[in-house]
């Protein structure tokens, strides 16, 4: 009976600890120390994403898998009293995706957003990142997003600087000096290691102060910043620019505007927030590169043409521009082949292109997940059980 009962016990125990499951929990101070600020390392993973998207090794949301997420928004004229009322930049917005390839996570970024949000000393956006196991579903850990999302973003710019921009590049342009703005440049100096000026243009002297400061420490190889007053101040001369302005949603007169007289022969320029482009740059000798032509294609099912109206990203633009006939679809490409090497990157040194950065939940799943696994082997963050077994099953 005793040898029984021991067996029946160890039973149990193989039992219980199989039906256990716990997930790592990572604050914003621990993402930092698992390296989420590894912009070299980000640059790296982001490379291997837009590998894995053009091969296919991927799902995100929306009937053509290629969806941004699911986006809620609040109305302008709310019914009930404690119905928040719409307002710049006001939403809430799920971005589920899947990544194969050494990634092979499911998971989910959760954010909101509100621009009032600045009033009380916050960000604009509050993100939180979800990983799960996409076999069995189970939570892997929940993580503070808000430098995994900033980082993931700003390294877009380092992969498309890899192949679009010149070697020789030394002077970059900055129009935003936010967050966008300043991973942006980290991520250029990453792809451009000849980059140490910068010029830069912003709506506020704080906001110029923070960028500086900023720069100065995880940007070392920049030794100088030439603060200008306007937008084409900050392109005039640079071998690389990036658009990172914070705008009003669907208001397109608030979108910085490019104009392609201001642009270096050989100039590359990223955009991964709204921005415009003049009638000179809309031409079809000019490069249009996007992360996904899918991702815009899944915009314009959501919003009404012209989308660029509605959405501020000038990848919208470029599908716009097919559909009123200006170019041809075959016109806009995909980042993803030229980083397979089955399309070529920059074809000559006089070459402008013009690189749109939606941001694919794909991303969120690469980084988080090289994030996630630097905290297991470093034994950082916080262990929290969802049960020791299911209550029902």
């Amino acid at each position: 009976m005793r040898a029984a009962a021991v067996v029946r016990t160890r039973h149990e125990l193989r039992t219980w600890l199989s039906n256990r499951i716990d997930f790592r929990y990572l604050s914003e101070p621990d993402m930092i120390e698992a390296g989420v600020m590894d912009m070299a390392s980000c640059v790296d993973a982001m490379e291997e994403t837009f590998a894995l998207y053009a091969a296919g090794d991927y799902r995100m949301a929306g009937p053509n898998n290629d969806s941004h997420g699911a986006r809620m928004i609040f109305p302008d004229e709310p019914p009930f009293p404690t119905m928040p009322k719409n307002s710049d930049d006001r939403r809430f917005t799920a971005m589920p995706a899947y990544l194969g390839g050494s990634f092979g996570t499911t998971g989910m970024k959760w954010y909101g957003s509100n621009l009032a949000n600045r009033e009380k000393g916050l960000p604009r956006s509050i993100l939180m990142f979800m990983l799960n196991d996409t076999e069995t579903a189970a939570p892997l850990a929940l993580m503070s997003a808000n430098l995994l999302s900033a980082m993931r973003t700003g390294a877009v710019s380092g992969v498309a600087a890899r192949h679009f921009a010149r070697g020789d590049a030394r002077v970059a342009g900055v129009i935003g000096p936010g967050v966008m703005g300043r991973t942006a440049l980290a991520a250029l100096a990453v792809a451009c290691p000849m980059l140490d000026t910068v010029k830069v243009r912003g709506r506020s002297q704080r906001g110029i102060d923070d960028f500086k400061t900023w720069v100065a420490t995880y940007v070392p190889q920049i030794t100088s910043i030439e603060q200008v007053e306007s937008d084409e101040e900050a392109v005039r001369g640079c071998d690389v620019v990036t658009v990172c302005a914070t705008t009003k949603a669907g208001d397109l007169d608030t979108y910085p505007m490019i104009r392609r007289e201001w642009l270096e022969p050989g100039a590359l320029v990223t955009m991964p927030a709204a921005a415009n482009i003049d009638e000179g740059l809309e031409a079809q000798d000019v490069r249009k590169v996007v992360d996904s032509y899918g991702l815009y294609e899944a915009w314009g099912l959501e919003f009404p043409t012209p989308t660029h109206h509605h959405v501020g990203i000038i990848g919208n633009k470029f599908l716009d521009l097919v559909a009123e006939g200006k170019i041809r679809h075959w016109d806009i490409e995909e980042l993803g082949p030229v980083v397979e090497r089955r399309a070529e990157g920059r074809r000559n040194p006089e070459e402008i292109v013009i690189v749109s950065i939606g941001g694919l939940p794909i991303e969120d799943v690469a980084w988080g997940t090289v994030v996630y696994r630097n905290a297991i082997k470093r034994g950082i963050g916080t262990s929290l059980p969802l049960w020791d077994a299911p209550a029902m099953a």
